[in-house]
């Protein structure tokens, strides 16, 4: 009974790669993931699981460097890291040590500036008057702010609802490290605004003094926040809020964010200015002053202003007492549904550590979806013409439907491997991939035909030891040819070269498919059929 199974074990892999290929394709469980208020027939974009990158469902692509300065080759001279950051920070006008990171890795140490205001000249000086001797300066960050500023966006993508967003590093022939960012479906507009701002948010208390209104700053700042709702409308007026609650506890016996807060706004007398409902906030956004002896809770979005509000009755008391660190919850109100939703992704996601300079060295398309869907039928029709002309070649090479037939059908199975294959990984299909399996298409049937012609040239396969035989020396030319291309392809894929890393790694998955799977399935199809018994 496991006899015909141990000599068709290949053709019987072919065919479990085939339908594993289907469920990936087809299957609801291996769906694209949806984004936070998405669901699974939204992220869809067709019948099948896979998912389309710009160049077939249209979208906008922004290609931007991350601004900064790093010096390389830094002598820390016995400090730690966060004694240079403090250092250099002291010597920069209006940078705190936030703006200012370090790298160390084996014997490499590097410092950086993130403050975009903050020119190479300035940091030069600033390295030097700190007493850090260094090799050189050079435009943009180290490689721990990329990989993060890479997943923050990547959170940003996902926050706002953008489904098939992808962000990646990719180098220039220069050197300089550039963030890719492809968000099928979108407009220019939308993904840029969501790009260009850091997104960095942060509450300060403005508070009345003799002199005028003074302001302190950061009492509350984005890693204080615990959980961050979902933005909401107030019935019936055009308030938004965002709700969120701030962390009550802290390391090594340290004050909490939450006890920290309600003590800052304790000391700020907002208990006593706060006694009815009728007591307001009047702080003026344009002038920095207030208007009345309240003080003023203040929403910033990178350094801007974007709401003041007082404080209800209830809560001023609670955090007067000391009861309101104990849960930490409270709202975030803004004048429009659109800043609180930005608060909200902004706050999910993080804060980018370096600013994206669009605007300058920066680059943004769009494909519009039309254009998208063009693209999506020429390919589609391309893709058919080359199947079409291959198999009317094959067949007019061999006039044999026995040896032609299966040759185009395991061509064919190869290709539906692959695109189970995009389908399982959620990998945008770009022009570049459908070139890529336009190529596996022709490597494919050329191998075969290497396998056919060996087999047959020398007459007529009489048993199954002389097909061995010369299927053997047919497959080990073809693994040579395929051992070459992987070589050849490897160095597109490892690479930041943007689409054409999709050409090259299903190049080489069609390579790896072909050699293990469909060229020795072939092989068992064409023994059964040419083997005289």
């Amino acid at each position: 009974m496991l006899e015909p199974v141990k000599k068709n074990w290949r053709i019987l892999l072919l065919v479990v790669v085939v339908v594993g290929a289907t469920v990936a394709l087809f299957a609801p469980q291996f769906g694209p993931q949806t984004a936070p208020g998405e669901n699974a027939t939204e992220a869809q974009q067709g019948v099948t699981n896979l998912q389309y990158g710009l160049d077939l469902a249209g979208g906008t692509r922004v290609r931007a460097p991350l601004l900064g300065y790093t010096a390389t080759g830094v002598d820390f001279g016995g400090d730690t890291p966060v004694e240079v950051e403090e250092a250099v920070a002291a010597e920069l006008d209006d940078t705190g040590a936030r703006n200012v990171g370090t790298y160390v890795e084996d014997d490499a140490r590097q410092v950086e500036v993130t403050d975009a205001s903050v020119s190479e000249d300035q940091f030069r000086a600033a390295m030097e008057a700190a007493g850090y001797a260094y090799e050189d300066v050079r435009p943009g960050v180290t490689p721990e702010t990329r990989d993060l500023a890479q997943e923050i966006i990547q959170g940003k993508i996902n926050e706002a609802g953008l489904s098939g967003g992808s962000v990646q590093q990719v180098q220039s022939i220069t050197g300089r490290y550039f963030m890719l960012v492809e968000v099928p479906g979108e407009g220019r507009e939308d993904v840029v605004s969501l790009l260009e701002e850091r997104g960095t948010v942060q509450i300060d208390i403005a508070y009345p003094t003799d002199n005028g209104t003074a302001v302190e700053e950061a009492v509350l700042i984005q890693d204080d926040f615990e959980n961050i709702g979902t933005a909401t409308q107030r019935e019936g007026t055009t308030q938004s809020y965002v709700p969120v609650t701030v962390r009550n506890t802290a390391a090594g016996g340290e004050q909490s964010p939450a006890a920290g807060f309600q003590q800052a706004v304790a000391d700020r007398g907002f208990q006593s200015a706060y006694q009815t409902e009728t007591d307001r906030c009047e702080y003026n956004t344009e002038t920095g002053e207030i208007g009345n002896d309240n003080p003023c809770l203040l929403l910033t979005v990178d350094g801007e202003v974007v709401n003041s509000f007082g404080m209800d009755p209830d809560l001023a008391a609670s955090m007067a007492s000391g009861e309101w660190a104990e849960t930490g919850s409270f709202q975030l109100t803004t004048g429009d549904f659109a800043t609180a939703e930005t608060i909200s992704v902004n706050l999910r996601a993080g804060a980018l550590p370096a600013e994206l300079d669009i605007s300058g060295q920066g680059t943004s398309s769009t494909i519009s979806a039309a254009q998208g869907e063009s693209y999506k039928t020429y390919s589609l029709v391309t893709g058919i013409l080359a199947v079409f002309a291959v198999a009317g070649m094959v067949f007019l090479r061999y006039r044999e439907p026995a040896v032609a037939l299966p040759m185009i059908v395991t061509a064919l199975a190869e290709v539906y491997a692959l695109l189970g294959f995009a389908a399982l990984l959620s990998y945008p299909l770009e022009l570049a991939v459908i070139a890529g399996f336009i190529a596996v298409v022709g490597t494919g049937v050329d191998d075969l035909v290497i396998i056919a012609d060996e087999v047959m040239s020398e007459g007529e396969v009489n048993s199954r030891t002389v097909f061995d035989s010369r299927f053997r020396r047919a497959f080990w030319v073809i693994g040579a040819a395929a051992a070459t291309t992987i070589v050849a392809m490897s160095p597109l894929m490892v690479l930041s070269l943007g689409d054409l890393s999709g050409f090259a790694i299903f190049t080489i998955l069609g390579v790896l498919i072909g050699v293990l799977i469909t060229r020795p399935a072939y092989g068992d199809i064409l023994r059964r059929l040419l083997t005289i018994r």
